[in-house]
Parts: C-alpha cells; sequence; structure tokens
C-alpha cells in the first residue's frame, strides 16, 4: 500500500484570527474556509518562540529553542545560532523513509554569508545564505529556497549552485508554481513537500494589487486592544511608531490582502491534488511560524506573549481518514514533528521533545496539553553587557505556559532592574488580554509548572 504523502504549507507572520472561518477578523479566505470544513482545525496552536528561525527550527527538530540552540534569529554577528548539521530534523528522517522531499521558499536556519561586510559569491546580503547542498539541507533533497530576504515582487532562490536564481513575480504565486511542477513529478511516489510563503510578513506594500483592491470598500474593525501611539519607553517595544487611523486601517487591509492571496494560492495546490487523485492521501497542514501583533498592545511585528503574536492557523486534512471540526487540545511548534510523524506510521526519534497529539487529529478526543512559548535576547549589546556582569543571557527574556483558558507568564527584564514580573491573563473572559492579574507569591502553580519543564530541559530562566 502506498503511504500518505505529506504537503506542509506555512506562512510567515499570520495570526490565527486572521482567517474567514474564524469569524474573529473580516478577512476573506474563502477556499480555506471550506478546505476546513473537511479538516481539523486547532483552535488552540501556538508557536514554541515567535521568532522566524527558533520557530522554524522548533517545526523542524521537534525540540525547545533551548535544546537546539537556536534561540534568536539567524543574523550577522551571532555565534552559533544556526541549525546544526547534527540535529535530527522531520526532513531527516522523512529522507531515511524513502520520500522524496523537497523544500521551497524561506529557510532562514543558517548563518548568514554576510559577514564582516563580506559579500559572498552567491551575492547573499544582510541576513540571508545560501545553503549548500549536503548536511545543511536535513533530509531536503530537492531545493528552492533562500535564507531570509523580504522582496516579495523581486525574490530570489539558489537551488544546488550559488548562483542566485531572480524572479520577477510575486513570491507566493511563484513559489506555488514550483510547488505544483515538484508534486508532478513525484506524484508516483511518495513525496513530503514543505512550502514556506513569506507573506503576510511585511513589507505590506508589495501585495499585488487584485488582491488590496478586494479591500476598497470593506469596513475594518479595529480591535479593542490596538494603541496607535507606541511608548517609547515600553520595555518590550523595539521601536517606537505613531500611525494614523487611516494609515493603520490601510495597513490592516494589506496585511488581509496578502492572506487572500495565499488563499487563493493555496487553493491552486489543493486543485491539482484532487485532479490527479493525491488529495485524499495525502496529509495537508496549513500553519504559520508565529504572528502579527499589528499594533495591538501598542506593539507591532511579533515576540511577544501576547495572543496575536503567538497563536498560528493548524489545520490537518487527510482525506475521510480524520475526524473533522474543530478541538480546543492545546498544540505548539514542538509537537508538530511528533504529530506528523505518528500520522505517518513512523516511529518518533528519542530526540523529540514535543508530545504526540495525533490522536485528537483522528479520534476527536480532547488531550490535556500546555504550549511552553519563550523568548530569548538576540540584541548583542544586551548579550555582552549581560556577560560583563557575569550573567547568562539565556535566564533572561520571558517564558509562558498557556493552556485552553490562560496564559502564565515569566518575565523578567533584561536589565535586571525589579523583581521579575508574573502574569496571569484568563483569555476566555479576556479575549483581548487587558486586564492581567498580577501573582505577587513566589510559590504558585504555574511557576512550579514552569520550574518543572525548566529543570527537564535546563533553561535558566529560574536561576
Amino acid at each position: 500500500m502506498k503511504k500518505p504523502n505529506l504537503l506542509f504549507l506555512f506562512a510567515d507572520q499570520w495570526r490565527r484570527n486572521a482567517i474567514g472561518f474564524m469569524n474573529k477578523e473580516k478577512v476573506m479566505t474563502p477556499n480555506l474556509d471550506q478546505f476546513s470544513k473537511t479538516a481539523k482545525v486547532f483552535n488552540n496552536a501556538y508557536s514554541t518562540c515567535p521568532l522566524c528561525s527558533p520557530s522554524r527550527a522548533t517545526i523542524l527538530t521537534g525540540k525547545y529553542p533551548i535544546s537546539h540552540g537556536v534561540i534568536t534569529n539567524c543574523k550577522p554577528g551571532l555565534d552559533n545560532v544556526f541549525l546544526k548539521e547534527s540535529e535530527n530534523t522531520i526532513g531527516d528522517v522523512l529522507k531515511k523513509e524513502g520520500y522524496s522531499t523537497g523544500y521551497i521558499g524561506k529557510w532562514h536556519l543558517d548563518d548568514p554569508e554576510a559577514q564582516n561586510g563580506n559579500i559572498p559569491k552567491s551575492g547573499a546580503k544582510d541576513w540571508d545564505a545560501f545553503t549548500p547542498p549536503g548536511p545543511k539541507r536535513h533530509g531536503f533533497d530537492f531545493w528552492y529556497s533562500y535564507g531570509a530576504d523580504d522582496n516579495h515582487f523581486t525574490p530570489h532562490y539558489w537551488m544546488d549552485s550559488p548562483e542566485q536564481i531572480k524572479v520577477n513575480k510575486w513570491s507566493v504565486e511563484h513559489e506555488t508554481d514550483v510547488a505544483i511542477d515538484f508534486i508532478s513529478k513525484n506524484k508516483e511516489d511518495n513525496f513530503a513537500l514543505f512550502v514556506s510563503w513569506n507573506p503576510p510578513h511585511t513589507p505590506l506594500d508589495q501585495i499585488p494589487d487584485k488582491y488590496v483592491k478586494l479591500y476598497d470598500n470593506l469596513e475594518v474593525d479595529i480591535r479593542k486592544n490596538v494603541k496607535l501611539d507606541s511608548l517609547i519607553d515600553h520595555p518590550k517595544t523595539i521601536e517606537p511608531f505613531s500611525f494614523t487611523e487611516e494609515k493603520y486601517i490601510d495597513m490592516v487591509k494589506r496585511y488581509y490582502a496578502a492572506i487572500t492571496g495565499v488563499d487563493e494560492n493555496f487553493q491552486r495546490i489543493i486543485t491539482y491534488l484532487k485532479e490527479n487523485n493525491l488529495f485524499d492521501n495525502t496529509i495537508i497542514v496549513v500553519t504559520a511560524d508565529h504572528g502579527e501583533m499589528l499594533c495591538s498592545h501598542g506593539l507591532w511585528s511579533k515576540h511577544v506573549w501576547y495572543d496575536e503574536s503567538v497563536s498560528v492557523p493548524f489545520i490537518v486534512s487527510y482525506g475521510d481518514k480524520i475526524t473533522y471540526g474543530f478541538t480546543d487540545t492545546v498544540l505548539s511548534g514542538v509537537d508538530i514533528m511528533p504529530t506528523l510523524l505518528s500520522m505517518l506510521n513512523i516511529n518518533i526519534p528519542d530526540s523529540v521533545e514535543g508530545r504526540d497529539l495525533s490522536e485528537t487529529i483522528f479520534t476527536n478526543e480532547y488531550i490535556e496539553n500546555d504550549a511552553i512559548t519563550m523568548c530569548y535576547t538576540g540584541n548583542q549589546k544586551v548579550i555582552k553587557d549581560l556577560k560583563a556582569q557575569g550573567k547568562n543571557p539565556l535566564a533572561y527574556g520571558w517564558r509562558a505556559i498557556i493552556s485552553k483558558d490562560n496564559t502564565y507568564v515569566y518575565f523578567k527584564n533584561y536589565n535586571g532592574e525589579g523583581i521579575p514580573e508574573q502574569l496571569l491573563y484568563h483569555n476566555k473572559k479576556d479575549e483581548y488580554q487587558l486586564s492581567p492579574e498580577i501573582i505577587t507569591e513566589e510559590e504558585n502553580l504555574f511557576k512550579g509548572k514552569l520550574a518543572t519543564w525548566a529543570k527537564k530541559f535546563k533553561d535558566p530562566i529560574l536561576d
């Protein structure tokens, strides 16, 4: 009997509620709305670290950032912050199992090539990198990828040589073309394909007009926790900003338009699978690496514990072999590899630290689970200053425990001032997370859970 195929589709910076069928935000995703009716949808899916590189490394390894070592984005000037060749990823496992493997789009897990002002032969700049054939590709044989670059209208890619492939086409559409071509060439085999679309990641001025125009006459709601003038001294704000309401609404519409574009191209792949009798035997996952704040709580981008930053879509289809509908089982990035390998009937490596939640997908059984999500500093000045004080930079930042009802946060400021904050958000009755309970007790149930996790995985946050 032919093994099931795997198609893993994930976009960058796409928060869970920015999808039509969730009925939370006015986003046009007709194809995903239809797809969700014959899929399992997780109401509580979270990024293990709401930042590109750490999240991607966790998805691929099934390990927490403190374990795989990618604790911040792969960028120039940081030592050993990239996915090590020694890590055993889902790509490595699938290749050994005989799958035809492919990776398309953003990788952002390699050490940037442009160091100390030197431009490499590949032409990679800034955070970008050409990942050569070999163990750094972690089992993915077909390679059409780049490190990190945000030119959506003029993307570039590398295959097996340092020569850039330059394209004048919206990246989502082009990568979908390449994905369909890969599937067509491997449809007689068992294939496993990962497609990493960059939008709706910024810049939001690089969205095809045909999607933007769909939102011209749409009245967009401003979330109750949005603040358009950020506090310059806010400890979690990277850069202060100020937007007029008109400018802000335009940005939100463009963010939504990018997702509509992803939705349309997603359907192109689904249509191909159905027309070629591949759909029912393909496990299809739609998700993201992390969310986007869009000025909620006066913050832009991600890397904070709020729901807009940490929540992601997670939709799974596998023909008629699963139960359809929504589940409240909590899933985070670390659980993805073991869950998918179990669905594929492949042994889960001992290195994996997440949980197999496949039973929820197959039978609709609710599984009690928490998401442990986290932030470590990648600021070189902060790291240098902490080390000069004899402190471990990994012992700062924040950690959060997220259940289906609550978010507990333990935050230790990088400047070392004051005692650590402990916050508890009751997400069911405080949807916008505007009224956290401040926990003053030194010992409590949530901190006890955090201590157990930190001890097991050697995270120094409580040291």
